[in-house]
């Protein structure tokens, strides 16, 4: 059955530029989050807290088996969705319908890891709630958080970031190359100006400049980029102009947010000006974006309440590029690559973005312009994407919609929060139908089909399809009747529109939650019923094709074999002719699960594995998790007992991110639970619980690894008496503690040393063993008692 496909996880920001060390900082942060399970970084804006948290959080990883965990929180705006991005970045991926946060630390329960909450400031009562339910629901999470404010929790340990540190330029500049502020300034000039270096001759001048701008790291970068056109001295003399001029200002203001404002401001002057309109208009982006929606927001012919004049005047496409470019060698925006290679994409950072609102509000209308034709751009994406959907573009789109994942969420609040705009939001939440259920967070599009259904009450084509949608990600008992009724309310009112495309989807979702019902005679009559019909104008093929794998999957759970897999092979053809490889994943476990019913284990096996990798290539984590259960069962029925139990253990490590009792109906795992008990039987307790929790112990790539036979089984562990070889006998008391799950505060405690000393001995337990984290020493020592 068809289910949600995102990603594993998401990782720390990627750098773009050379990190100038705070080697001071970093250890305080790291000694913090040592003996505190919140730690928030706190200081102005520019002065570098979200690069010294990546920073921190990368030197601490391997201190947490489970991973650190970054939540970018800049591009959101509703408080409700804190907990939803979070669940997204630690991939976890909710079907119920408990209260999210909830949800969210019931999986949290018994996992170690590091959580970063980066830009909290516009969400602090959000932010604190969630750090508030984690820290009283879970042992093992630690966070992270970086703000311009505390979050305001009394088990929080505040870490003031400062600017760096400036040398008196009349004073010893013998070690000026080893100043962090000079060197940033040396490395960003040189970026811009080869060859340029600090040197005795021009250390007191840089010394000079670095201590005018406070040591702020991101005025610093901006000033560095005028040495493209400007001597040093030049450079020293025009920012003197400046800061005469700041004096005007407001004496309310904070001197280091008055030293970054006139750095920004200076930018902004020093830029032309369709330079300083795309920056405007970028600003209502979150996130990064890349070139083709820089163009949609910018090109537009301004709208009559905005300003007249060239800085008013919109680009052409031609020139929006010119624009980009000059503000990415302005150091205003920031290029970065994509991870798959699809080319480059843009960043505001978030202090100039927030400047660029401040520009771009003070011509009525212009905020309000510039958001609709994002949303409207998006729109079309999304239209594209759908149409393109059932093709071999998939894993394109999938990465396309997850890079754009704040801009989605921008463009569907714009839409449900402005007058007139709520129709456009509920189209742009049904469109997305297949970004939710399959490669999105289901719980999250239930939100915004919740809000935009809400909104937007009139009886069209546009509501059916969102409450079908909305029908289709209920993945919950509890969910189940209202998604029925959503189905049944979709296709009547798709029917009475004249719609038979829309009516046909809302039959496909009624049929699902039959199935998820264990109703399955009703849902098979349901099915051939609608394939006998066939596609009708206007159907989604990958509906078309999913109408077939529920039918095959209805015949397999009766046992009827035969029918299932004559279904099956139907439907690839209809996947292979178009180049389909999601839909054609489900086809192929399902053809899998027909040959288990009739125990043909050798044809059952090699379709599970063509149906694993496909899934693997589309991040299908439900589907992962199904077929996982499903090669557990073949392996039982190939009679390896000890295979079926490192598999149980993987794909409970997988289920365990996604629902509390598993997925789906029961139909699908009570052959799972058979199977389990008969490797229990075959390989005794010890050495099953042995085996299932190594299997438990891997990763999602490991796991997925070991299923497809793509590397040797791991090797037996060694026995106890050849522990004394490897480990002394500190050693191995440190891996007993670390198997117990402590920590190395608490290792140091029981063991009454430094908190160093233990840590060190769990760094040369990992390298003698050849580990890479403390999960796989508590697997060594279960393996060995």
């Amino acid at each position: 059955m068809g289910g949600s496909a995102p990603r594993e996880g998401c990782q720390l920001p990627v750098e773009t530029t050379s990190f100038v060390d705070r080697r001071d900082e970093q250890a305080t942060g790291r000694e913090l989050l040592a003996k505190a399970r919140l730690v928030t970084f706190t200081g102005p804006g520019g002065v570098g807290k979200t690069r010294l948290a990546a920073h921190v959080a990368a030197r601490v990883e391997r201190a947490f088996p489970d991973g650190v965990r970054y939540v970018a929180l800049a591009g959101l705006h509703d408080p409700a969705l804190v907990p939803l991005a979070a669940a997204d970045a630690l991939g976890l991926h909710d079907h119920s319908d408990r209260p999210p946060l909830d949800t969210l630390v019931e999986r949290l329960r018994d996992r170690r890891l590091l959580v970063v909450l980066d830009n909290c400031e516009h969400l602090l009562a959000a932010c604190a709630g969630l750090a508030a339910a984690l820290l009283r629901g879970t042992t093992g999470v630690r966070i992270l958080a970086t703000s311009r404010h505390r979050l305001g929790l009394t088990e929080e340990h505040l870490m003031e970031v400062r600017p760096l540190p400036v040398p008196d330029p009349d004073g010893d500049l013998s070690a000026a190359a080893a100043n962090p502020a000079l060197a940033l300034f040396a490395d960003r000039a040189a970026a811009v100006l080869p060859g340029f270096r600090l040197t005795p001759a021009n250390h007191a001048a840089v010394a000079r400049l670095c201590r005018r701008l406070d040591g702020l790291p991101l005025a610093i970068e901006l000033a560095a980029v005028r040495m493209r056109v400007l001597g040093l001295d030049q450079l020293l003399a025009r920012l003197d102009d400046r800061y005469r001029l700041l004096t005007a200002g407001s004496p309310a203001a904070l001197p280091r947010h008055r030293t970054l404002r006139a750095a920004v401001d200076w930018s902004h002057e020093l830029c032309t000006a369709r330079e300083q309109s795309a920056w405007a208009r970028l600003s209502v982006l979150a996130g990064s974006f890349d070139l083709e929606t820089a163009e949609a927001v910018c090109r537009e012919p301004a709208p009559p309440g905005e300003a007249s004049g060239p800085a008013a005047r919109d680009p052409e496409p031609l020139d929006v590029l010119e624009a980009v470019a000059g503000l990415v060698d302005k150091s205003v925006l920031v290029r970065e690559e994509t991870p798959d290679g699809g080319g480059a994409r843009y960043r505001l950072l978030d202090t100039l973005r927030h400047y660029g609102l401040d520009r771009l509000r003070e011509r009525p209308g212009a905020e309000a312009a510039a958001r609709r034709r994002h949303r409207d751009h998006v729109l079309l994406l999304a239209g594209a994407c759908e149409a393109a959907w059932f093709g071999p573009g998939q894993r394109e789109i999938v990465a396309r919609l997850r890079a754009d994942q704040d801009n989605l969420r921008t463009a569907l609040d714009f839409s449900l929060t402005t007058p007139g705009e709520a129709d456009a939001g509920l189209r742009l939440a049904g469109t997305l139908w297949f970004y939710w259920h399959a490669c999105g967070a289901p719980r999250e599009g239930r939100y915004w089909l919740d809000r935009a259904l809400g909104a937007a009450p009139a009886p069209t084509a546009v509501r059916a399809r969102a409450l079908w949608v909305s029908a289709l990600l209920a993945g919950s008992p509890e969910d189940l009747t209202r998604g029925l009724r959503r189905a049944r309310e979709a296709r009547a009112l798709a029917e009475r529109l004249g719609d038979p495309a829309e009516a046909a989807h809302a039959d496909y979702v009624i049929g699902v939650v039959q199935l998820f019902a264990d109703d399955l005679g009703a849902a098979r009559a349901h099915y051939e019923t609608t394939v006998a019909r066939g596609p009708v104008p206007g159907q989604h093929l990958s509906l078309h094709g999913l109408d077939l794998v529920e039918l095959a999957c209805a015949y397999a759970l009766l046992g009827q074999a035969d029918r299932a897999a004559a279904v099956c092979e139907r439907a690839l053809v209809l996947c292979e002719a178009h180049g389909e490889d999601w839909v054609r994943s489900y086809v192929l476990r399902i053809l899998a699960l027909a040959h288990a019913v009739r125990a043909d284990w050798r044809r059952a096996e090699p379709r599970a594995h063509e149906a694993l990798r496909r899934k693997r290539d589309v991040h299908d984590v439900i589907g992962i998790g199904l077929t996982l259960d499903l090669l557990a069962r073949i392996a039982d029925g190939l009679g390896a007992a000890e295979r079926t139990a490192v598999l149980l253990g993987g794909a409970d490590r997988v289920w365990s991110d996604i629902d509390r009792d598993r997925w789906g109906s029961t139909a699908l795992t009570s052959a799972r639970r058979d199977c389990e008990t008969h490797a229990r039987a075959a390989l005794g307790q010890g050495a099953y619980e042995r085996a299932y929790a190594r299997g438990g112990a891997f990763a999602l790539a490991e796991a997925l690894a070991y299923a497809l036979d793509e590397q040797p089984q791991p090797p037996r562990q060694p026995e106890l008496r050849a522990a004394p070889a490897r480990l002394t006998r500190r050693e191995t008391q440190v891996a007993e503690l670390v198997a117990e799950g402590l920590g190395n505060q608490q290792i140091a405690d029981r063991l009454v040393i430094a908190r160093r000393t233990a840590e060190g001995h769990v760094e040369r337990i990992l390298g003698k063993l050849g580990f890479s984290n403390r999960s796989q020493i508590a697997a060594w020592v279960t393996a060995r008692r």
